[in-house]
């Protein structure tokens, strides 16, 4: 610890100095367009730890991505606009509900594709299966395959959906590539996945890379958490799960016998060049350059009647998209709201309608899973069970040594959000994800079966059990909250 007592009095007048000056430039900048408790967070750590707090700070705490990153994006937005203005996106639904048209208008003035109707949306609920169900896309593939995901490794689990590129690639099909920089750099089978990529011709980049040599600098855990695939811009997957083991390949999770639970969905129709957008605004994203011959005006009717629409969000849009999305739903639910999530950590608006939703009478479950795999987020999404539960939520948590990494919400019968969204504050500020707004009862349906089977398997928690929780884990939940909110 210093000792200012045997400083001459000049340089105790100049920490004094120094000192009042960080504290002052601070309260004017950490607070600027930063919701309050980040920004109390923040200046807590930069009072309380300055030297430490001021590097943090400085290292992670701009939220946004660079500049030019966000005037690209803004581009992109534009684009897609004036064309999208210019397209029949299929026959809408008739009758829907009345928050449904302005909620819709929302999402797409923040940056979401337009609503399109004549869409066809099948869930897959199996791991391998899913795996293998895109495998088969792949190889029917005509024009090109457009392959997007936060974790690709090739392993004994994802074989099949890679040899699938390589005879596709081998066909003379163009197959592209994007995987997150940070997620896979240094992870297990990444330069074999790497090597794999390069023999098949595969056009690959990283997203997000951290390469200060070639001047692509930004928030170190800034992060592409994004899962799509699309196969001649009319047949498209999207949901939570990587295109890797169950286990994702890491000793920890191997030794203790962990495995992924996730879900996609298949989609045909006008939905498909929504997602195929998503896609190539990231490429452009990293490349600055959009490849010839794909045609996202191509709208393909589908099998079935589904109304979509794509909601991309992260730190390139102005706004959350995908909070504001879910808060819009929320406060619309009028029978039954079903939130699946293995990160629910809420900010105060979050949780103000997830609560008040019950208030309404409106039945709430919330899944989750019994064990975490992040500690930190683990034990902030803890600190928020005894609200929820006092409020009269449902908390079912699935069992060990499965993690429900499934992301989705349902509301009362006739619309649902599925994606690769977390509910947690680094999901909406941090992370570039993708989602899927949907109205059509046949569509809930499927998600109701899905729902009942995690029901199924896992045990509801009860506040009276939750009060019994010894002290050293409370603490340990209220530390976890407070450092959650550092955005």
């Amino acid at each position: 610890m210093l000792d200012v007592n045997t400083w001459p009095w000049w340089a105790v007048l100049g920490y004094v100095v120094i000192d009042l000056s960080v504290r002052v430039f601070a309260v004017i900048v950490v607070p600027r367009n930063r919701r309050p408790t980040a920004a109390m967070a923040w200046l807590l750590a930069i009072f309380f730890i300055p030297v430490l707090g001021i590097l943090l700070f400085l290292l992670i705490g701009n939220p946004r991505l660079p500049r030019l990153r966000r005037r690209k994006q803004e581009r992109i937005n534009h684009y897609i606009a004036e064309t999208a203005s210019n397209l029949r996106l299929g026959t809408l639904r008739p009758d829907p509900p009345e928050w449904f048209p302005p909620l819709v208008t929302m999402s797409q003035s923040m940056g979401a594709l337009p609503l399109s109707g004549d869409n066809s949306a099948h869930l897959i609920s199996d791991y391998q299966t899913s795996l293998d169900t895109m495998a088969e896309a792949i190889r029917g593939a005509q024009d090109y395959v457009h392959v997007e995901f936060y974790i690709l490794q090739s392993d004994s689990s994802t074989d099949n959906f890679f040899r699938a590129m390589e005879e596709t690639a081998a066909r003379g099909v163009p197959v592209r590539v994007l995987l997150d920089y940070w997620a896979n750099r240094w992870k297990p089978k990444y330069r074999e996945t790497i090597r794999r990529l390069e023999r098949m011709g595969a056009d690959w980049h990283l997203m997000l890379p951290v390469q200060p040599l070639r001047g692509r600098i930004q928030r170190p855990d800034l992060r592409n958490h994004r899962k799509l695939l699309v196969i001649d811009g009319t047949v498209g997957f999207l949901g939570s799960q990587n295109i890797t083991d169950s286990s994702y390949n890491l000793p920890k999770n191997i030794r203790l016998g962990l495995h992924w639970v996730d879900l996609m969905v298949r989609v045909d129709g006008p939905v498909v060049a929504s997602l195929n957008a998503v896609f190539l605004s990231d490429f452009y994203a990293e490349t600055d350059s959009v490849p010839e011959g794909i045609d996202i005006t191509r709208i393909e009717t589908g099998r079935g009647d589904l109304d979509c629409q794509i909601v991309p969000s992260g730190p390139g849009f102005e706004v959350e998209n995908n909070l504001r999305l879910f808060l819009g739903l929320l406060y619309a639910a009028q029978d039954r709201v079903m939130i699946v999530s293995p990160y629910f950590v809420p900010d105060e608006a979050l949780l103000a309608a997830v609560t008040s939703a019950v208030d309404r009478g409106v039945q709430v479950e919330l899944f989750v899973s019994e064990q975490g795999d992040q500690a930190m987020v683990y034990h902030a999404q803890r600190s928020y069970y005894e609200a929820l539960l006092r409020a009269g939520v449902r908390i079912w948590m699935y069992p060990k040594p499965y993690i429900l990494h499934t992301k989705s919400l349902t509301i009362d019968d006739q619309v649902a959000v599925i994606g690769s969204s977390n509910m947690d504050m680094r999901s909406f500020g941090l992370n570039m994800e993708v989602s899927m707004l949907v109205r059509g009862e046949e569509f809930v349906d499927e998600m109701r079966v899905v729902e009942d089977d995690y029901r199924a398997l896992s045990r509801e928690l009860t506040l009276e059990e939750w009060m019994q929780q010894p002290l050293r884990s409370t603490v340990l939940d209220n530390l976890a909250r407070l450092t959650s909110a550092l955005q």
